[in-house]
């Protein structure tokens, strides 16, 4: 691959009103430079949510709901294969369950058998548990041919979904989602899961109201907030924008999680990642409990990792969270062979110092389940859009794409497919994800005019890879209680980016650990004890210098009932 060109560039932090109050210095400076203007934008209470009743469609949907309870018609869930739909599917299920619904099931379909969404091979099979009610959680708005099957089929249908919309809405009972037009809803990062959640906020609510809990003891209906836990789970997991409701749903997720009020599965699933779950943080869940629940839709069926976060069984909940596990095991085995095939074909690109504006990537033997994974990769060492190919039957291609900021990846292929009719049957997504089918024999001139969309909305000050850090901390100042600060005033994630500082060290000694991992011993003034950091995946040399430029976060490293501030090094430069 091409060396790393990073320009390394230091917050602008805007002057805010936080400064002048009593919030802690720093957390002023972080929140000001990642634009927080207001106390408002901090709340973290559950009070502070935005309302269900501004969320579009959501009235409709609710009265859909309430008829079907009162009348316990049957309920289908329709989830999806990643670890957002997962959590959807579970949330809905077990929400409709205490809501007083006794008819509840739900169907994930094999992206290997069935592709994605509510296609209508999955309406049909759907047909024989007899639904009268569809529900999809994060999928639907893009299946306009599985919405008309299944109502054809006499099956009412609500569509819960956050993905963006295309130029026709499917045909379906009631819509909810935070990003058609003009919908009112202040928060438009909603994750799929975040979506089912409110759903079942304004069901709650119009049901107290019509009396269904007489008991004056449960007049309130179910307490949801026990939901929380895989609510965040989903949320961090679908890398959606952290914007101030979303930092709610997941901070009131954790403290539910770090007080132990999780679900067994979510539970068996940071256990076997090594995590406490008593200091569980976002990154926690990002890239501990969220691969693994991901690689059971990934390699098998995403079955397994519903199952494993809707039983109430603590034994059933290790021996899946084992399984799912092991099959991550293999997902990074298969990811790491995939990754090498699609460097080397980059290397053979021969662009020398400068990538085309966008690359796409076909081996004939890729797992299809995990290509995304690859195009982010590459995406991300080469700082252009990727989209990673797979074959998907004998005559079409899987592809997931990947994108970098200031490039709408959807609305670039959405370009593409209004310029050349039929080239793209299928796509949908976000702006820095999508998915698409293709012919293999047009992949070729998919290529040429993907790349060529994609040179009109890349910029050149896209293309230098930035590293944003938030200054410089004294050396003096650095240990647990500045960690446990900067990690308490999270969640930190998407658009609400970890901080991340820079600093010059004297490194004491240095090693390679794991095989790739550089792990060093640094000197702090006035300090006997050396300072822990770790560069993960740095490469199997040391460094040929004593002094370096560091940019690190900070971690409280766990080992032995002992705690130990530790960086963790993003990026190192040898003086």
């Amino acid at each position: 691959m091409p060396p790393e060109d990073v320009q390394i560039l230091q917050r602008e932090v805007p002057e805010s009103a936080l400064a002048a109050s009593d919030v802690h210095p720093l957390l002023a400076r972080l929140y000001a430079s990642r634009g927080v203007v207001g106390f408002e934008q901090l709340e973290r209470g559950l009070a502070s949510l935005a309302k269900p009743t501004a969320l579009g469609g959501i009235d409709t949907a609710v009265r859909l709901m309430m008829d079907a309870r009162a009348r316990q018609r049957r309920i289908l869930i329709v989830g999806d294969f990643d670890a957002d739909g997962a959590t959807s599917c579970a949330v809905a299920t077990l929400g409709l369950r205490a809501l007083g619904f006794e008819q509840v099931d739900y169907l994930v379909p094999n992206r290997f058998e069935f592709g994605y969404g509510l296609s209508p091979e999955i309406v049909a099979l759907a047909r024989s548990r007899a639904p009268d009610l569809l529900i999809t959680v994060d999928n639907g708005i893009a299946s306009l041919d599985g919405v008309n099957a299944a109502r054809d089929a006499g099956m009412q249908v609500i569509v819960t979904d956050h993905h963006l919309p295309g130029a026709a809405l499917p045909s379906a009972d009631a819509i909810v989602n935070p990003n058609l037009d003009g919908d009112p809803f202040p928060s438009k990062n909603l994750a799929g899961v975040g979506v089912i959640f409110y759903v079942l906020l304004a069901l709650r609510a119009a049901l107290r109201n019509d009396g269904a809990w007489a008991n004056a003891a449960a007049k309130n209906g179910p307490n949801l907030a026990e939901l929380l836990d895989l609510v965040a789970l989903g949320t961090v997991a679908d890398v959606v924008q952290l914007d101030s409701n979303n930092r709610i749903l997941v901070h009131q997720g954790l403290q539910r999680i770090r007080a132990g009020q999780m679900r067994p599965g979510l539970a068996a699933l940071l256990q076997v990642a090594g995590r406490d779950a008593a200091t569980a943080t976002a990154s926690d869940l990002g890239f501990a409990a969220g691969p693994r629940l991901n690689a059971a839709g990934r390699l098998t069926d995403m079955t397994l990792g519903i199952e494993c976060l809707l039983t109430d069984d603590g034994d059933a909940a290790a021996a899946m969270a084992r399984e799912l596990d092991e099959l991550n095991r293999t997902r990074r085995e298969i990811e790491a062979d995939m990754r090498d095939d699609a460097e080397r074909a980059v290397r053979a690109m021969r662009f020398n110092d400068e990538p085309p504006a966008a690359l796409c990537l076909f081996e004939q033997d890729w797992h299809p389940g995990v290509v995304g994974i690859v195009a982010s990769r590459i995406k991300d060492a080469l700082n252009r859009p990727v989209i990673a190919f797979a074959q998907d039957g004998p005559e079409l291609l899987k592809g997931s794409a990947r994108s970098i900021a200031g490039v709408h990846i959807r609305d670039a292929l959405d370009a593409v497919a209004t310029r050349n009719p039929g080239l793209v049957p299928r796509f949908g997504g976000h702006a820095m994800a999508a998915g698409l089918a293709l012919e293999r024999a047009r992949l070729d001139e998919f290529r040429r005019e993907f790349a060529r969309e994609v040179e009109t909305r890349l910029e050149p000050s896209l293309t230098q890879r930035v590293l944003w850090t938030d200054g410089e901390l004294p050396l003096d100042k650095l240990n647990i209680a500045l960690a446990e600060l900067v990690r308490d005033a999270g969640p930190w994630g998407q658009g609400f980016p970890e901080p991340q500082f820079r600093g010059e060290f004297t490194i004491a000694d240095q090693r390679i650990v794991g095989g790739r991992h550089l792990k060093l011993k640094l000197e702090l003034p006035g300090r006997a004890r050396m300072l822990d950091a770790i560069a993960f995946n740095h490469g199997e040399a040391v460094l040929s210098a004593t002094r370096a430029d560091i940019v690190y976060r900070l971690d409280i490293n766990h080992y032995r009932g002992t705690r130990t501030l530790q960086l963790l090094v993003e990026h190192i430069t040898p003086k």
